[in-house]
């Protein structure tokens, strides 16, 4: 299953023609090819973020390295000259989709002429935990995979004189994300949810990724027994859900002072799904996405990932069919590669996948269209045009 760095939502163009099918799991089984129309699409709303914003985003990363690196005793010099390295290279450097998404939130929730001072700068520093976990999540996830390149150069822990110390260096990053929360945000009444949120969204992930470390056998080669689509349902919602769609919209929603639980129950029930929707859509690019601008190259057949493709496929598979599919996933040879390409188009299921997609996009426009007055619906809108439409 492909884990793409930066979100196709924050503008990596479509292959419009190749759409993904997306929607509940027993859609995901059911979905039959080729609609007779096309989704009626509303107005767009526009980028996540303007180029002003991101300017001012970034105009925040400063004061957060000196939060974090500034001992007034300098009693821990050696440290602190390691992290500002390790915030240096690992924080800024993707597209900080996530980040700019919390203070989207914020921003689409609160008027221009109730954001004091003091209120922005609190939904930057959300915006900045959020890059903070996430930057967490893609050194774990490097060290654990072996990743040797990352956003176009070299993975954190392969750096010259790094190493294992990466491990250490993302514990780092997690405790400095609620360092600042504490320093900032401390005597907000929404302080104790936020942070609730955060060790939630952690939990989740990790839970999704040790699901995903043990669909494998030990030996790395794919246990197709598992490719269940409630395993990997529940695997794509934990692992990457959470803290993609989720954790931006409601720490947003709680730095803009939206603390019912009602409230946060519709928007966790929306970002939830358009983040499975995404990560169908994103498992079919990693297969058929050639000529798509994409950042990260396909790999799910080679290191044989449990993907939206490979469950669909053995749900519909004759057994003839099936069998020479196990012969050949999970092998990094360009003819295998080239053999499960051909068997899922055999089976066809780009159609299956373009009727999903449009099944998905109209269920999810009406769940965002039922939310209540205090839920971001018209950021809601720009994931999901950007999903569907590139």
């Amino acid at each position: 299953m492909a884990s793409r760095s930066v979100l196709m939502l924050m503008g990596k163009s479509r292959l419009l023609n190749a759409r993904v099918v997306s929607d509940n799991a027993r859609l995901l089984s059911t979905a039959s090819p080729g609609l007779t129309s096309a989704p009626t699409f509303p107005k767009r709303h526009g980028q996540t973020a303007t180029k002003d914003e991101r300017r001012e985003f970034m105009g925040m990363f400063p004061d957060i390295v000196r939060d974090l690196t500034g001992d007034p005793e300098k009693r821990n010099q050696d440290v602190e000259r390691w992290f500002h390295k390790v915030l240096q290279f690992n924080v800024p450097s993707g597209r900080k989709s996530r980040g700019l998404a919390a203070v989207a939130s914020f921003r689409t929730l609160v008027p221009p002429e109730e954001r004091s001072e003091e209120r922005m700068r609190n939904a930057l520093i959300v915006g900045w935990c959020v890059e903070l976990i996430h930057n967490v999540f893609v050194i774990q996830d490097d060290i654990a995979k072996g990743r040797q390149v990352r956003r176009g150069r070299s993975s954190w822990h392969n750096m010259d004189h790094v190493g294992v110390k990466a491990i250490n260096d993302a514990l780092m990053l997690e405790n400095s994300m609620y360092f600042l929360l504490w320093k900032y945000l401390r005597n907000e009444p929404y302080y104790i949810k936020l942070v609730e949120l955060f060790h939630q969204v952690a939990l989740k992930t990790s839970a999704g990724r040790t699901l995903d470390a043990l669909t494998n056998k030990k030996d790395g080669t794919p246990n197709f027994e598992k490719f269940t689509m409630d395993r990997y349902m529940r695997l794509i919602r934990n692992k990457n859900a959470y803290y993609t769609f989720l954790l931006p919209m409601a720490a947003g929603m709680y730095a803009a002072g939206v603390q019912a639980p009602e409230l946060h129950r519709q928007a966790k029930t929306v970002q939830l799904d358009i983040g499975e929707f995404y990560q169908i859509q994103d498992d079919f690019l990693d297969c058929f996405g050639e000529g798509v601008d994409i950042v990260k190259i396909g790999s799910d057949i080679e290191e044989g990932r449990i993907s939206w493709l490979a469950v669909v496929f053995l749900q519909r598979a004759p057994p003839a069919l099936k069998e020479e599919f196990m012969k050949n996933y999970g092998k990094k040879e360009a003819e295998s590669v080239a053999k499960v390409k051909g068997l899922y188009e055999e089976l066809k299921l780009h159609q299956l996948f373009d009727a999903y997609e449009e099944q998905n996009y109209r269920r999810l426009y009406d769940e965002i269209q039922q939310c209540s007055l205090g839920v971001p619906k018209g950021l809601m809108m720009t994931f999901l045009e950007k999903l569907f439409r590139g």
